[in-house]
């Protein structure tokens, strides 16, 4: 063998051994990172685990992240559920590392609703903030009382299809009301029917528009869904 080849398969050797070091590096590395993950999942075991369905901005989905963030906290956000592709929540999953799961009309109300899915995740109570689609039966039979809708008004009035937004806001407004609030209910087979589990009040000012009085609202549901949400799973 002559003294260039010598020369070249040193060099390859070299090269090999360098990636091989490379290789096993990163190896220890996800090992590590892999420990630290079920270490936190272990850490987290006896807590609730929440899905929440969201359709629009997610500040209050942002909300109850911030409440349960932690450690010593009851429950932890597992899972979001959205069926409104580029919905501003998704965002919200995915800069606090939360899976997103989009839903499709088609399976979610003739199908198995996502059932499996749920089951997966183990999920132990699911929380609507600002989801504009009715839960299948399914879902319902599924979790007894573990499902519950926060709505921007004070039921029973106000309440049903179609009224939520401004619409809902103007509606208040238009019937001269002095108060409106927020309720927040478990969910049943009817829209804004089932039964009510807490409700919070606040003054509809004189010339309020229906974005003024939102905004109020809003106030009231960060305020207070984190806290209800949490007194119901310390009542599990």
């Amino acid at each position: 063998m002559s003294k260039e080849q010598g020369i070249k398969n040193m060099k390859q050797r070299a090269m090999i051994n360098d990636q091989l070091s490379m290789f096993n590096s990163q190896q220890e590395k996800n090992k590590e990172q892999l420990t630290t993950r079920t270490q936190k999942r272990e850490t987290g075991t006896n807590k609730k685990r929440l899905a929440i369905f969201a359709s629009g901005t997610g500040s209050n989905t942002q909300q109850i992240i911030n409440h349960f963030t932690s450690p010593s906290s009851v429950a932890t956000v597992t899972l979001i559920v959205c069926n409104k592709p580029g919905a501003g929540v998704l965002q919200i999953g995915e800069k606090e590392g939360i899976d997103n799961l989009l839903i499709d009309r088609e399976r979610f109300f003739n199908g198995d609703a996502y059932l499996p899915v749920l089951q997966e995740a183990k999920i132990d109570l699911i929380v609507l903030a600002g989801f504009l689609w009715k839960i299948p039966l399914l879902l319902i039979h599924f979790f007894p009382e573990r499902i519950i809708n926060i709505h921007p008004a004070l039921l029973p009035k106000y309440g049903g299809v179609g009224m939520y937004g401004n619409k809902l806001h103007e509606a208040v407004i238009n019937a001269e009301e002095t108060k409106s609030g927020i309720t927040i209910h478990y969910v049943d087979e009817h829209y804004d029917e089932g039964d009510i589990i807490f409700q919070a009040t606040c003054d509809v000012l004189p010339g309020d528009t229906p974005e003024v009085l939102a905004q109020r609202i809003h106030q009231l549901e960060h305020q207070h869904y984190p806290m209800v949400i949490e007194k119901i799973i310390r009542n599990f």
